[in-house]
């Protein structure tokens, strides 16, 4: 029974020394985006800078009437083949720095309201105070 018991604490002695220490130390990071909204944004957002003087000068010759509808046209196709959907800025969605929300999100701190509610209630935002009346 002695020995039962000897095996039994040291067993569980064992056991909390490798959870404790598994579950401190290892801890995957694989990147310093918040999800895979956040990342696919950021994807977006360098495709956008990319493709913007090219995407601008084929949108402004699309646009234009002073030049012949046949040129026009060539254009249309070029601005389908050459450039993706993606780039457009319409596809931009302004989300949260913190949290990756992609809802209620102020533009000027690119923080969504319950964070920045948060913020501004402990005084974590420079020049941002509540309103007191």
């Amino acid at each position: 029974m002695a020995a039962v018991k000897s095996g039994l604490s040291i067993f569980s002695s064992f056991l909390s020394n490798s959870t404790n220490c598994t579950a401190c130390s290892f801890q995957q990071i694989r990147n310093k985006y918040v999800g895979r909204w956040m990342i696919r944004d950021v994807k977006r957002r360098k495709m956008a800078e990319d493709y913007a003087p090219e995407r601008l000068r084929l949108l402004a010759m699309k646009r234009n009437d002073i030049l012949p509808a046949e040129l026009r046209e060539i254009v249309d196709k070029e601005f389908d083949e050459k450039i993706p959907r993606q780039t457009a800025l319409r596809q931009l969605t302004p989300r949260c720095a913190l949290t990756s929300r992609g809802h209620g999100c102020i533009y000027r701190w690119r923080l969504s309201r319950i964070m920045f509610r948060h913020l501004a209630d402990y005084n974590k935002l420079a020049g941002v105070q509540r309103a007191i009346w």
